[in-house]
Parts: structure tokens; C-alpha cells; sequence
């Protein structure tokens, strides 16, 4: 698909009555921007259409957007958003993220010289259905972040870290030995296509939580034993401590707190490992979304509110507040030869990981 092939494709066109468009700015707002800048700005981006989602005869495409180098061995990040359709904020902060990028590419010489050197993709609505339906699950009520082919090691939290009893639940994974979920498949396929044929790969996955501080978790999450990379995410963790130390992340492994079953990034992680991806860093923040309700406690009544900024300038302020780490990210991707470690320094961030978490 070509980079105007987007604009005529079928699931546009679906959306083009006045009926369907004004349910979609009511329910899916992030969608109607996320097309609105593939229209805008068609010099800088290359949009594809991964796979059109049918729920209810409503048709909902699932958007990758790639920008930058488009040099085989130019190092690559892959930020996704949305996987939990209930927990919009991922998707707004990456989309708006995306449109200051955008912007810049017009006027800033310093960026477009930058962005000759690496790729970016994103897909910053993985979930679009089930954030139509505001729900945590996608269409089918499976949790895609428990989705995958893989069983946690360990006791899982009841419920919470993935069930089989059915769609009525949340954190439903799917049936035992079903097909991962289309989302799922089209997400592999990208990673197939731009991410495990990268010499460096990096990926953010955007999510918010019931907690009071951002986090950003890295795999393992069904075992508690050390990836097999760890030194790689000791590395990257001391770069961010030391650039810019008067950060207020934690930076750590998913599973020092709770185990889950179907894990994407687990099972996407082995995946590059059996195709001899080199550098596969898999992370996902994970948004303290108590600190927007301690302030305002009005959001306990409200689904949305316990995962989503109800109050207008804290939303702004969200919006705002991640663009450092994003750009960080862009940049020890970029850079990446200058701060992996060598054979000496693996063997000390080994030993670094088990003090600080194992």
C-alpha cells in the first residue's frame, strides 16, 4: 500500500457518512485524529491499513504508521498504544506525540537529519474496537495482552493474570489452543516485517494502571527468572538514571510484582531470540493512574475516569509529561552501539540486575 493508497481505502470511506462519523467523534476520537494526520501530512509518513476489524457491521481498521530512514539496517522503534481499549490515554499520549513530530518535520533541520537514520513505527490504537465499546477486552471480550501462547511459571493473580472461564470476565486469554486474536496477528506481522530484521529494535507499549507512580516494566512476565538480555535493560536503565536524574520512574521487571499468563512482549521477545534478532528491548509504561484520582476521587464512579485523566489540565499535563521519555527512547535507540554493553560490562550488569531485583 502506498502512502495515498490510505486515503481512498475502504474502511475511510466506510466512515464518511454523517451518521458514522458523528458516532465515532462520540466514541473514538483518537481514531478520526489519528486519520486526520495521515491525511495531513502524507510527505512524511507511510500509513498502511494492517487489517479492518468487523464488530456489529461496523468496520474498524487497525493503522501502522512508519517514518524515517527507509534503510534495511537502520535501527528501529515500535510504539503501540491502546492496547487495552479502556485505557485511552496510551493512544492520546503517542498521537499527540506524533503530530508535534510531524510538525516539526516541516521547520526543524536538526529532526529530519535525525529521522534519516532511524525508522519509527507506529500503531497507536491496537485496540480500536474495544475502545469504541470502552472496554478493556477487544471485540470478542479477549484481553489481548494475555492473548498469547504462553503460561506463566508460577501462581497468577485470581483472575487478573489470564483466564480460560470465558468472555464474561475481564482478562479473558481465549480458548486453550485458538489462534491468537487478529490484532494480535497483525501486530506480529509488523514486528515480522520491520522490527526482527533490525539490527537494534526498541519497543514502548503505552498503558495506564492502578497505581501511584509511572512505571516502566520490562519481561519477564511469566517467570520471575532474569531475561536472557537483562544486561541490556541494566544498561538502558542507568543511561535514562544518569541523562536525566531527577526522573520520577520506576524502571523494573513486571514480574517482581505479579506474573500473567499470554504476555505478548514474552512471547514477541522469544520469538526475536529464534530468528537471531541480536537486540530485541521490549518496554511498556505503565501510567500511575491513581495520581489522577487521589485528585480527583469523582473518577472512582466512573470506568473511564479510574484509568483515563478526567479533569482537562491534568490531561494536558499527561499529554506533556511523557514526551521527554519518548524522545529519550528515540534517541538510545539511535544510539544504541553507544551505550550497549560490551562482554566485561554483561557480566557486571548481570550481577547488578540480581542485587537490584532478583
Amino acid at each position: 500500500m502506498t502512502r495515498h493508497e490510505i486515503l481512498t481505502s475502504p474502511d475511510l470511506t466506510s466512515l464518511r457518512t454523517a451518521e458514522l462519523r458523528r458516532d465515532f467523534k462520540q466514541k473514538i476520537p483518537e481514531l478520526l485524529e489519528l486519520e486526520r494526520l495521515i491525511r495531513q501530512y502524507p510527505q512524511h509518513l507511510h500509513a498502511r491499513t494492517e487489517i479492518l476489524l468487523k464488530n456489529n457491521a461496523l468496520e474498524f481498521p487497525l493503522y501502522s504508521v512508519t517514518l524515517g530512514s527507509e534503510k534495511p539496517d537502520a535501527p528501529t522503534l515500535l510504539l503501540t498504544g491502546g492496547m487495552h481499549g479502556i485505557e485511552r490515554i496510551g493512544s492520546q499520549v503517542l498521537i499527540a506525540w506524533l503530530h508535534t513530530l510531524l510538525e516539526r518535520l516541516n521547520w526543524d533541520e536538526h529532526l529530519q537529519q535525525l529521522l534519516s537514520h532511524i525508522q519509527l513505527v507506529l500503531l497507536p490504537i491496537l485496540n480500536p474496537a474495544g475502545m469504541y465499546l470502552n472496554q478493556r477486552a477487544n471485540g470478542n471480550g479477549v484481553d489481548l495482552n494475555r492473548n498469547a501462547p504462553i503460561d506463566a511459571e508460577g501462581r497468577v493473580p485470581l483472575l487478573g493474570g489470564g483466564h480460560r472461564l470465558g468472555p464474561f470476565l475481564p482478562w479473558y486469554r481465549g480458548r486453550k489452543r485458538g489462534q491468537m486474536e487478529a490484532e494480535n496477528i497483525a501486530l506480529e506481522q509488523v514486528l515480522q516485517r520491520q522490527i526482527f530484521n533490525r539490527p537494534f529494535a526498541a519497543v514502548l507499549d503505552l498503558h495506564s494502571g492502578l497505581g501511584m507512580q509511572d512505571r516502566l516494566w520490562f519481561p519477564h512476565a511469566y517467570r520471575k527468572k532474569a531475561i536472557g538480555n537483562i544486561a541490556q535493560y541494566v544498561a538502558l536503565k542507568l543511561l535514562w538514571e544518569r541523562t536525566y536524574p531527577n526522573h520520577t520512574y520506576l524502571f523494573e521487571p513486571q514480574s517482581i510484582h505479579y506474573l500473567s499468563h499470554g504476555d505478548l512482549w514474552d512471547y514477541f521477545y522469544y520469538q526475536s531470540r529464534a530468528q537471531n534478532q541480536p537486540h530485541f528491548l521490549p518496554l511498556t509504561l505503565e501510567m500511575g493512574s491513581w495520581m489522577w484520582v487521589k485528585k480527583s476521587p469523582r473518577q472512582l464512579f466512573n470506568m473511564a475516569g479510574l484509568f483515563n485523566p478526567q479533569i482537562q489540565h491534568r490531561h494536558s499535563r499527561v499529554l506533556r509529561r511523557h514526551i521527554l521519555l519518548l524522545d529519550f527512547i528515540v534517541a538510545a535507540t539511535l544510539n544504541h552501539k553507544n551505550w550497549l554493553p560490551d562482554e566485561k560490562q554483561t557480566g557486571i550488569f548481570n550481577q547488578t540486575a540480581k542485587s537490584l531485583w532478583f
